[in-house]
């Protein structure tokens, strides 16, 4: 909203030519346009708060107690199985078969000799020595040639003849014998069934004896009789009136609100009491604006979030004090307005950033 601050001993002349202005303004005074506010009247309204209805009362069931013989255990069968009586017998058999041991007899011989003929007889003519008596004087006429026969020649040769060839001899070797020990069966496993008769108890029971049931009754509608106010009279816009020149410029509302809450504590609407409903009951149908205010710490949003909803924390008390809606205007600025150098990324004390942590309010125009 526009702040208007009318100096008029200095510009009455050019603002007259462009609006309505004050009449017979007087130099150095301020002024705020006004309304009339509405009139409303008291009418008197029945409504139904809570409508006719049904109660059901319920009644629980009943239940009786019998006792009643039930088969716990069915008839069933045992087994039981007999086992297998053995005995034990001696068995005989051969550990090792008989056989032969063979012995050799050599061959054997006998000496022998044997005459074998080297030389065969043979015949040859052979001249004979000469004859003492011969008168001749070549020898060989008085010698006499012999057909001389001359026997073969033989040789005696040591010879070995077979008495008996090589042969064997069987000399038996006994067989051996051992016993062993088997299991025999003297009487075959066998299963011997016995009955084993059901089993029964006597149990007792709750069965219903009579159902739950339902009582319907007729609850009849709860009215309330207020009064409410009716508008009867619009109000509107009306004249200029004076006001002082200081509430028409921002004027510190000196709540210390709790970090980061929008909640109005008492000492707060102590403040509020004191400070800012005199000012509205003394310039009746002024139109009020209240400006909270964040320092930079923290997101851009969530400090607009946060003065948008402590401003209108202020004006909703207000209204609840009988303030007119139409007459108030909230307004949260978040860290758009600073007062000194503490923007964001620049060191400032905890008593430099107080200085923009503030809720204002002035008068404006309607």
């Amino acid at each position: 909203m526009k702040k208007v601050l009318f100096i008029l001993s200095l510009f009455t002349f050019s603002i007259s030519m462009a609006q309505d202005l004050p009449t017979n303004p007087e130099p150095g005074k301020c002024y705020v346009r006004c309304t009339t506010p509405d009139v409303y009247v008291n009418e008197t309204v029945t409504f139904i708060t809570k409508p006719a209805y049904k109660v059901l009362k319920t009644y629980p069931a009943t239940f009786k107690t019998v006792t009643e013989r039930v088969l716990v255990k069915e008839e069933s069968k045992k087994l039981t199985v007999v086992a297998a009586k053995w005995g034990t017998e001696t068995v005989s058999y051969v550990s090792k078969e008989g056989g032969n041991s063979l012995s050799i007899i050599p061959a054997s011989f006998r000496s022998a000799s044997e005459t074998i003929e080297i030389k065969p007889a043979y015949a040859q003519w052979e001249l004979g020595s000469p004859a003492p008596d011969c008168a001749s004087g070549n020898p060989d006429d008085c010698r006499y040639w012999c057909y001389k026969g001359y026997p073969a020649e033989y040789t005696t040769v040591q010879t070995q003849v077979l008495g008996s060839d090589a042969s064997t001899t069987k000399s038996p070797l006994g067989s051996q014998n051992a016993v062993y020990t088997k299991r025999v069966l003297l009487e075959p496993a066998k299963v011997v069934e016995v009955v084993i008769p059901a089993e029964y108890k006597e149990i007792t029971k709750t069965v219903l004896d009579k159902d739950a049931y339902t009582v319907e009754e007729s609850i009849p509608a709860v009215t309330k009789t207020i009064t409410k106010e009716v508008l009867k009279d619009k109000g509107g816009l009306t004249s200029w009136k004076e006001v002082e020149c200081s509430l028409v410029e921002y004027q510190a509302l000196p709540i210390n609100w709790n970090l980061g809450s929008a909640t109005l504590t008492s000492a707060a609407k102590t403040i509020i009491d004191t400070r800012l409903m005199p000012v509205l009951k003394q310039n009746p149908g002024a139109k009020l604006e209240i400006a909270s205010h964040t320092d930079a710490r923290g997101t851009s949003s969530s400090n607009q979030d946060l003065s948008d909803r402590r401003a209108k924390a202020v004006a909703d008390y207000l209204i609840s004090k009988g303030v007119n809606s139409s007459l108030l205007v909230a307004n949260g600025y978040g860290e758009q307005r600073l007062k000194n150098r503490c923007a964001d990324g620049v060191s400032c004390t905890e008593r430099d950033h107080s200085v923009n942590r503030r809720t204002e309010f002035r008068l404006i125009n309607n």
